[in-house]
């Protein structure tokens, strides 16, 4: 008998999140900012790098429109000292607005008042101490209330079609399990990520057997690399509260999602679209290159330049 319910219990807790699944949609998303940016000194000595700007827009932002096109409208930012800047690039900016419908500057005005949609509330919480990523989430328990919840890192500047997050609480509808994005790495990477194993589970998507953070790549069990992009169901919190610290010394996310296992499914999603690495100096310049070149107040301009400069240096 103990083995029968041992055998069920999976089956049940995976069962029932999809039960709930069906009435449950993903409204929160938590943001771990309090990290410090230490590969891109000295431009993060006094400034998030959050806020690092790719053309016009800091990465935090797109972060944020990345889970607003989602449906999510309960932003969670985990957040630790000298960054009031994301908390002030969020809020209201009285001073600001009035001078520019005093000069009838109505295009600004409108951007300045989409950085937040109406519809859209920031919570703020702080993360004391740098003790690794499962730690940051695990700041965020109160605020998630019990619900699925999407985890967003911003170094990730996903660019789909299709908004990644938005391809991933589609799928969290149909399964109801938790789901970590994906992407193919080189097997010389793997020291920089979190590589999965599993099994082909359908179109892009993988059941999860296991994790493992940063192997050596003889060690690393699939060339999946784990990106800046989770939905976890509440369960998760029961596996971060007694983590042990793992690499580096830091409470990792990685970790808990391999207890998570133990106990119900996990899917991994590799998304469509395009991954820059924006907490690298070439994965951010390489952002910066994308996006210049569509976005529409400079595309034409800046590929005039870039020709121009190519042909000058052949």
């Amino acid at each position: 008998m103990p083995g029968r319910y041992l055998f069920a219990a999976p089956f049940f807790t995976n069962l029932s999140s999809r039960v709930i699944s069906m009435h449950k949609k993903i409204t929160k998303a938590v943001f771990p900012v309090a990290g410090l940016g230490t590969r891109f000194l000295p431009a993060t000595k006094a400034s998030p790098k959050e806020m690092l700007p790719v053309v016009d827009k800091p990465l935090i932002q797109y972060a944020v429109e990345e889970a607003a096109a989602a449906g999510i409208t309960e932003m969670i930012f985990v957040t630790g000292r000298n960054k009031r800047a994301i908390e002030d690039h969020f809020d209201k900016a009285y001073e600001l607005e009035a001078e520019l419908l005093a000069k009838n500057k109505q295009a600004l005005l409108e951007v300045l008042r989409q950085i937040k949609p109406k519809n859209v509330e920031c919570f703020y919480v702080r993360q004391a101490e740098a003790l690794g990523l499962g730690h940051a989430v695990l700041c965020a328990e109160r605020l998630v209330h019990g619900e699925p919840f999407a985890v967003i890192l911003a170094d990730d500047l996903l660019d789909g079609t299709i908004p990644v997050m938005r391809q991933m609480t589609d799928l969290y509808a149909d399964y109801g399990s938790s789901i970590i994005g994906v992407e193919a790495i080189a097997p010389v990477q793997s020291r920089s990520y979190g590589v999965v194993a599993g099994t082909a589970a359908g179109d892009r998507l993988h059941k999860l057997h296991g994790i493992v953070e940063k192997p050596a790549p003889e060690e690393a069990p699939s060339n999946l690399g784990v990106v800046g992009r989770y939905i976890l169901n509440p369960s998760i919190f029961d596996h971060l509260h007694t983590l042990q610290p793992g690499s580096g010394g830091e409470l990792q996310l990685t970790d808990g999602i391999a207890s998570l296992l133990a106990q119900e499914e996990v899917m991994a999603y590799q998304f469509e679209g395009t991954r820059y690495d924006c907490g690298s100096k070439l994965g951010y310049l390489q952002a910066s290159v994308k996006f210049a070149l569509k976005h529409p107040e400079v595309k034409e301009e800046f590929r005039e330049f870039l020709n121009n400069f190519i042909a000058d240096k052949i």
